[in-house]
């Protein structure tokens, strides 16, 4: 076995040409210059293998995963340093492996080896040997955090927990912050050195689903017990998921009546303001202990707001805009539920500005343009307090957005509102409420209002950049909202097959202009890719600009989430069960689809979607099927499927600091472009912060190569 160097300087300049994604992480970052030197000092095979999923140390956490650029950043090498491996003849291996399972670990590995002639009977040794020597190692770790902990107190010297996450301990990335802390004569202990000291109360507020926060939140708790010892987190720049942890143990230390300091890093090494602000705390330390002032040891588990069956008959339930396509329809199959949905308005100015006030700002944008909406609706004097209640859902993937209710909580806190429900809409059954189900009706008449809204979108953005005679679509929308809402409501196969039909052949009809326009995908973060105010209206840009949008259906995220479960049942610790399940759910899903298939393939001028295996096997040729994180593999798969139909532009949409697509998305272009060379594809960041005219010079761009390439393929 042969390991790179220490990181440095160096090593990391020796990568930076094939780093993919400017705003990742430093650590993700470094990745590059480290397998550049394995490959320079003649290496022939590198291991780097992908693991979703930590080795659950918390059974009472919620879930274990990993963190979503630790989990596939693998898949972000193989596709940008390639040329490099082929160049030097280098086997790069980077197999999704079910760490979490060590039983299906060697039976994965045992297939994954079988070239390299390694019977299974060794790797299980193998594997065996290696959980006994971790877990020899952890509690190693746990012994000497013990052992500083008492030679501090043996010295009358104070502690600090220097918490973040295991790549933080790189001396290249937490830039000597270690020895800065010493040199003020504090003993410094990391968060897993002492974490199994901490007793965490759950509930906690946040969805604690990540093995490295759990660690953080314990260690948290662990502070709070003691008068002599402080925390200080690191917070790597462009860390997404540290939006949720910094909040949650700022929290806790608060909730104890302790201090509490994060210290964001970058590449960049001058230490002067961590300096500055480890000499206050240690004055701030030093004057508590002079005034007497103790930690608090009673915090107690956090309670929500539940909303109870007496409160559906009477609150009225804000439900966060999306995609208004569809979610016009949703909210009718809501109310038909009995419950009283409202929709809210679009986002506008003030809802960011809103979000901005009271959501923490290394939020993800999607975040920030949601709850500021639900605040700003809340805030308007519109609705009673009492008497209302806020819908969101929840999928309880690897992507943050799993958070966005406990942050709406967090600022419903702030605000003073706490009396507000937050209701989760999930079916992973990560929160119960009384007084709201998902029955089998309602997943119904959800699903309908979904074929609905993809069919529609697929024929207005085919049909209106054409149309002779503007407001024809409009129209045709018009003519069909209350056919469409009273077949979500009271379902009727015969209606719902004529009205699918019915609406093809009104847009088939609209008389055209007979230009030919270039064709442009829009793929990314759901929110911004099917909200018009999160993505500053593109597809009203792309129609300016002479070209047609396509944007895939919203169907689609359902179904990628449902095909996941066979790769995990095959490749990691999935179910046999949750596999059949959900390819159950596909077959119904399709079955709704059916009549939308047939109406579009016998239509002139529409496409009818691609089946969810097509997909998969299109995103296969670049990325596995592992990678289900947030848009996943779907990301991917939707660029690659445009591309091979023909519509070779793509904007693909993403919010700053989204860690999944720093690898489905910015991660896998090099790849699409190398399959076609044509591929014109721009990358379009959203943030608060981002200059508008900015993204609209990237699209203006983009659509300039693409009327140029129209042109020189006549």
């Amino acid at each position: 076995m042969v390991l790179s160097p220490p990181s440095s300087k160096a090593i990391y300049e020796m990568g930076m040409e094939t780093i993919a994604s400017d705003t990742a992480c430093y650590p993700a970052k470094l990745v590059h210059g480290h397998i550049k030197w394995l490959v320079d000092n003649g290496e022939q095979w590198i291991f780097y293998p992908c693991l979703n999923y930590e080795r659950n140390e918390d059974p009472s956490a919620p879930n274990h995963y990993n963190c979503p650029i630790v989990a596939t950043y693998p898949e972000v090498i193989k596709n940008n340093m390639d040329d490099l491996f082929q160049d030097n003849l280098v086997r790069f291996s980077q197999p999704f492996l079910p760490y979490d399972n060590d039983l299906r670990l060697a039976d994965v590995l045992t297939k994954d080896l079988k070239p390299n002639h390694i019977s299974k009977e060794e790797i299980m040794r193998a594997v065996s040997k290696a959980r006994k020597e971790q877990i020899r190692f952890k509690n190693d770790i746990k012994k000497q955090g013990e052992y500083a902990l008492k030679y501090a107190r043996s010295h009358d010297k104070k502690c600090i927990v220097l918490s973040g996450r295991p790549y933080h301990l790189d001396p290249e990335i937490n830039h000597g912050i270690d020895k800065l802390i010493n040199s003020f004569d504090m003993v410094v202990l990391t968060e897993d050195s002492v974490a199994h000291m901490g007793i965490l109360e759950r509930p906690i507020r946040v969805l604690d689903q990540w093995v490295y926060h759990s660690r953080l939140y314990k260690a948290a708790e662990f502070v709070g017990t003691c008068d002599d010892v402080e925390l200080i987190q690191l917070n790597s720049f462009g860390c997404g998921l540290d939006a949720v942890t910094t909040d949650q143990v700022e929290e806790i230390c608060r909730s104890h009546n302790k201090l509490y300091t994060v210290l964001k890093i970058d590449e960049g090494s001058n230490l002067g303001a961590a300096k500055i602000r480890i000499r206050s705390l240690k004055a701030a330390m030093d004057e508590r202990e002079k005034n007497g002032v103790k930690a608090v040891t009673d915090r107690k588990p956090y309670e929500r707001q539940v909303f109870t069956e007496n409160m559906r008959l009477k609150y009225n339930i804000l439900v966060p805009q999306m995609s208004p396509i569809h979610f016009t329809y949703l909210e009718e199959a809501m109310k038909a539920c009995g419950y009283n949905a409202v929709l809210l308005p679009p986002v506008d100015k003030n809802s960011v500005e809103e979000g901005l006030k009271y959501i923490n700002n290394d939020a993800c944008y999607p975040t920030i343009v949601t709850l500021g909406q639900i605040i700003s609706a809340l805030k308007s004097g519109e609705y009673d307090l009492d008497k209302t209640a806020v819908f969101m859902s929840q999928t309880g993937g690897g992507c943050r957005a799993s958070n966005y209710v406990a942050l709406l909580r967090k600022a419903l806190k702030d605000l003073g509102m706490e009396q507000v429900p937050v209701v989760s809409f999930n079916t992973v059954g990560l929160e119960k409420n009384p007084g709201f189900k998902i029955t089998p009706q309602m997943g119904m008449r959800l699903a309908v209002g979904v074929v609905y809204g993809d069919l529609i979108m697929r024929v207005l953005y085919a049909t209106r950049p054409y149309e002779k005679v503007p407001g024809t679509c409009q129209a045709i929308l018009d003519k069909w909202h209350d056919k469409i809402v009273r077949n979500v409501i009271h379902f009727n196969k015969r209606d719902y097959y004529a009205n699918l039909k019915g609406i093809t052949e009104d847009f088939d009809r609209v008389e055209r202009t007979g230009e030919k326009k270039p064709k442009v995908g829009v793929v990314g973060e759901i929110l911004v890719k099917y909200h018009p105010n999160a993505n500053n209206n593109i597809v009203d840009i792309i129609e300016s600009e002479g070209g047609e949008a396509v944007v895939l259906d919203l169907l689609d995220f359902f179904l990628y989430g449902m095909y996941s479960k066979k790769f995990n049942y095959e490749r990691l610790s999935g179910s046999y069960k949750q596999m059949w399940v959900n390819k159950l759910g596909i077959i119904a899903v399709e079955w709704l689809r059916k009549p939308l298939r047939k109406a579009l393939r016998e239509s002139e001028h529409f496409d009818e979607p691609s089946h969810i295996e097509e997909a998969a096997e299109a995103a296969s040729q670049i990325i596995s099927i592992g990678n289900q994180c947030g848009e996943g593999w779907l990301l991917t798969g939707e660029m690659v499927e445009l591309i091979h139909s023909g519509v070779e532009n793509v904007v693909c949409l993403q919010p700053f600091a989204c860690l999944p697509n720093h690898v489905t998305g910015k991660g896998m272009m090099k790849a699409i472009r190398k399959m076609n060379p044509k591929a014109n594809i721009a990358a379009i960041d959203y943030d608060p912060g981002a200059s508008d005219v900015n993204q609209l010079n990237r699209i203006k761009l983009m659509m300039a190569t693409a009327h140029k390439n129209m042109i020189e393929t006549k």
